[in-house]
């Protein structure tokens, strides 16, 4: 019994040494600084649903015609974005059953309301049965970077286009950003 138990001691000493010396063998360590880490995040930025009534001033009852949203992107100041960040691929997406078409613009801005990035587009009429689904990918690259880290407001204007049908329907909208780094 006593030989046994020696004999299984020095086995798993051997097999902890030669475990040990071979998983260092080939490491070099000078090659550290070549490691590039690129991590990625997915950030959802400004979610919303209006209908007709949120066209409705309500000091007027009158139609309005243009409502904006606004919202801060406080992440954006942060120190891993400005030392890090490498591009951003943005995501928009509306879902229309007005039957009457939009003009959207959407600005990315600085801390003093400077425009930083702007992106137009036009969402088709559609209906309470076929929503007009409008989706646009805005790829900005690493030469374009800085207008994003300098950005800490995204504003969202909608404009109605009038036509002679009835102003009933939803809009919905929805923003994310792919961040990408370079660590």
């Amino acid at each position: 019994m006593y030989l046994q138990k020696l004999l299984y001691k020095v086995l798993l000493f051997s097999l902890i040494i030669i475990g040990a010396i071979s998983c260092v063998k080939d490491v070099d360590l000078d090659q550290t600084d070549e490691i590039s880490l690129q991590p990625k995040m997915q950030v959802d930025l400004l979610i919303f649903d209006v209908d007709e009534v949120d066209f409705i001033d309500p000091e007027t009852t009158a139609l309005r015609t243009v409502i904006k949203d606004t919202v801060r992107l406080e992440f954006l100041d942060d120190s891993y974005i400005q030392d890090d960040l490498d591009k951003v691929e943005f995501s928009f997406k509306y879902s229309n059953t007005f039957p009457q078409d939009f003009n959207t613009t959407i600005y990315l801005l600085s801390e003093n309301d400077r425009t930083q990035r702007k992106i137009d587009l036009t969402v088709k009429g559609g209906s309470s049965t076929s929503p007009e689904i409008t989706e646009i990918i805005d790829f900005v690259d690493t030469a374009e970077i800085d207008m994003i880290k300098r950005s800490i407001k995204m504003v969202v204007e909608v404009a109605v286009v009038p036509n002679t049908e009835p102003f009933v329907g939803e809009l919905k909208f929805q923003s994310k950003g792919l961040f990408y780094f370079v660590f």
